[in-house]
């Protein structure tokens, strides 16, 4: 290829609103008042508000300009591992925007939300056929939150059946927000390493599970992008002595429709709906994290939660084991009404399709860079493959600099410097939505990255160069931050 998505293009400078406002400018003509001019109270009044005046062309232009300076999946590949920042299709948002669902207020009866309550009611019937774990709570509001709610119901399950336990196993493959979920349920985090495949092995489990350890929080597949081949074994051995086995399905878009979660031994499982179900994370939300369980672990499930009645459908709170009420009225329906529309659009053979793919061009990336960067571990990946900047440190080249130049040929940089087992980590998460097309400008660039970082590494230390802003000096930031606003 000789081309390359990266552009100097026409970038335009966007000064502030109130430098670009101007006295007597005004995008909008006041409607005619109908009603007298009363004064306020000056005391009510204080000062005027520091309003720039604008006209409509300066407001059209302001916000036309600046979202010209934003990145996201739906400008080009956004391959973020850990994630799963997929393109997701726009007739998901057309759904929830349905004025039945968007206009639906949480305080209704329920003889008036049937519909919002059936959709609901299904979602949950889809998750637990797709995880195999027949209950499920909506209510928490992303994946963190899950984490958090998947733990109280832990909490819960040991105390109501012979006493509290202090401790939870957390692996160094695991998500970095499970330690504190964990500790938010007074738990003590007992870190265990992963072996040298990349994975956790039944032995040192075994050396730290006691009848004091609630179970395991296991990431599955975990963030170096390997299933956790040695899961059963594992969980029999916590099992044994009374633990319960939490997995973090943050990255349930590898293995939907081919792995049944209960089958491996797992209790507690959360979803993250705004990664694997349609909806993207980031830029602040919002999400959905269901949390899927056993029969056993039902009762302890958050409030309200909705039941069918013959054909009718209402909340109820009657479950007096449950852990209480962890979010205001039923969640985030929106996100709900996006993955409904997900999984009912691509159905069973679709959602296993998806994972398929999404391992397929993992692998490809895998196999494609392996030659031009250290792969952490060579061997068949799910979702996600890790490399490091081994290969360029003789020439002081970082995984920072790899990824700041990479924003010149147009693409987001991948995660770097995560997970924190592997020194100087990219790690790559393509997607199942990236043609063949889209990866190989990814992995060209790459390779144009690797052979610059050989021949002029200066110009990987003062990357990026075509970006609308240089370089940050990101030290300086850290150590003297400008917190004035």
């Amino acid at each position: 290829m000789t081309e390359t998505l990266g552009g100097r293009g026409l970038v335009l400078n966007e000064p502030l609103l109130w430098e670009k406002g101007r006295k007597g400018r005004c995008g909008f003509s006041m409607p005619k008042r109908d009603v007298p001019v009363h004064e306020l109270d000056p005391d009510l009044a204080g000062p005027a508000p520091d309003f720039p005046d604008l006209g409509e062309v300066d407001v059209i232009r302001h916000y036309t300009r600046l979202s010209t300076w934003n990145f996201g999946v739906d400008t080009g590949m956004y391959p973020l591992g850990s994630c799963t920042m997929k393109y997701n299709p726009k007739t998901n948002e057309r759904q929830a925007g349905l004025p039945g669902f968007a206009k639906a207020h949480p305080l209704l009866p329920s003889s008036l939300t049937q519909g919002t309550l059936a959709l609901m009611y299904d979602l949950e019937r889809y998750l637990a056929e797709i995880t195999g774990l027949p209950a499920v709570t909506l209510q928490p509001a992303a994946g963190a939150h899950g984490e958090l709610a998947g733990m109280l119901v832990i909490y819960a399950h040991h105390k109501k059946n012979g006493g509290q336990r202090s401790k939870i196993i957390i692996p160094d493959t695991a998500h970095g927000t499970n330690p504190a979920s964990a500790a938010l349920c007074g738990y003590k985090p007992v870190p265990v390493s992963s072996n040298e495949q990349g994975i956790l092995s039944a032995e040192s489990i075994s050396a730290v599970m006691d009848e004091d350890t609630a179970g395991i929080m296991v990431t599955n597949p975990n963030t170096l992008g390997l299933f956790e081949e040695n899961i059963r074994e594992i969980a029999a051995i916590v099992h044994d002595k009374g633990g319960l086995v939490y997995c973090d399905g943050a990255n349930m878009n590898a293995v939907m429709g081919i792995v049944d979660m209960s089958e491996i031994g797992i209790d507690v499982l959360h979803l993250n709906l705004h990664k694997t179900f349609s909806t993207p994370h980031g830029g602040g939300g919002p999400g959905s994290g269901p949390v899927c369980v056993t029969p056993e672990l039902e009762p302890y499930l958050p409030v309200p939660r909705v039941v069918k009645e013959g054909e009718t459908y209402r909340l109820s709170e009657d479950f007096s084991d449950s852990i209480g009420k962890l979010h205001t009225f039923h969640g985030h329906f929106g996100v709900m009404v996006k993955a409904y529309s997900y999984i009912r659009a691509l159905g069973a053979a679709g959602l296993k399709e998806v994972s398929q793919l999404a391992v397929l061009n993992a692998n490809y990336v895998k196999e494609s860079l392996k030659d031009t960067f250290h792969l952490a571990y060579d061997r068949p990946c799910m979702h996600e493959c890790v490399f490091t900047d081994k290969h360029q440190a003789p020439q002081k080249v970082s995984t920072l600099d790899v990824a700041k130049r990479l924003m010149d040929y147009g693409f987001h940089p991948p995660t770097i410097y995560f997970p924190l087992v592997v020194s100087g980590a990219i790690m790559v998460e393509p997607t199942e939505t990236e043609s063949k097309e889209n990866i190989d400008q990814f992995i060209d660039a790459m390779k144009r990255i690797a052979k610059e970082a050989a021949e002029s590494p200066d110009r990987l230390h003062q990357a990026p160069g075509r970006c609308k802003v240089r370089r940050l000096d990101e030290t300086t930031a850290a150590r003297k931050p400008c917190l004035a606003g």
